[in-house]
C-alpha cells in the first residue's frame, strides 16, 4: 500500500510508521484502477441524482424523490413476487429505508469518485449490492442473462478491491483525506 502503515518490532517495542511500496506497482495499472473507481462512482452518483431529481432516465420527474415520491417503492414492490417478497414489500416506501438507500447511493458515489472513505465503501458497497441482488431472486430465464450472477456481484467485489489496493491515491483525495483530524482519530473512515 502507498501510505503509512503500522509495523511492530519483534521485541514488542513501540510501533513505527513506515512507508511501503504501492500495491499496484504499474503506473498504468493504477490509472486503470482509478478510472474504474471513478466510473463505478459515477454509476452510483448518477443513480442518486436521477432518483432524487427525476432526470428522466430511469426516473420521471413526477416520480422523483424531490417531488415527494419514494425512491424504493417501485423497485421493491416489483421484487415482492420474488424469494424475499414479503420483506421487500414491508420495506417499500418506508421513509427510513428511502433515506438509507439514497444516502448509500450518494455516499458510495462520492467515495468512489473522490477516492476518500474507501474503507467505509468497502463494507457499504457489498451490503447494498448484495441486498439488491437478493431482491432479484430467483433469477429467471429471460429476466437475467445468467442464472447465478448479475452486475451487483461486480459492485460487491469492486468496492473492497478499491480499498485493498489503495485505489484512492491515484486521481483521488485519499492522501488528503487521511490527514484530516477525523480520519486520524477514526482510521476506519479512511
Amino acid at each position: 500500500m502507498t501510505g503509512l502503515t503500522d509495523a511492530a518490532t519483534r521485541n514488542g517495542e513501540a510501533r513505527t510508521e513506515t512507508a511501503q511500496e504501492p500495491v499496484v506497482r504499474s503506473s498504468a495499472g493504477r490509472r486503470v484502477l482509478a478510472a474504474l473507481r471513478i466510473v463505478i462512482g459515477f454509476t452510483f452518483l448518477w443513480s442518486f441524482l436521477d432518483s432524487a431529481l427525476g432526470l428522466n432516465y430511469s426516473t420521471a420527474p413526477e416520480d422523483a424523490w424531490i417531488a415527494g415520491e419514494s425512491p424504493t417503492q417501485g423497485y421493491l414492490m416489483g421484487a415482492s413476487d420474488g424469494t424475499f417478497g414479503p420483506l421487500w414489500e414491508a420495506m417499500a416506501g418506508n421513509p427510513v429505508v428511502d433515506v438509507l438507500f439514497m444516502l448509500a447511493l450518494l455516499g458510495l458515489g462520492v467515495a468512489a469518485i473522490s477516492g476518500a472513505g474507501l474503507r467505509v465503501a468497502a463494507v457499504a458497497g457489498p451490503l447494498l449490492a448484495l441486498g439488491l441482488y437478493a431482491s432479484q431472486l430467483p433469477l429467471e430465464s429471460g429476466a437475467a442473462n445468467n442464472p447465478v450472477t448479475t452486475d451487483h456481484w461486480y459492485y460487491a467485489l469492486l468496492f473492497p478491491l478499491f480499498a485493498l489496493l489503495d485505489a484512492g491515491r491515484t486521481w483521488g483525495l485519499a492522501g488528503t483525506w487521511e490527514r484530516l483530524p477525523i480520519a486520524q482519530r477514526f482510521p476506519w473512515l479512511r
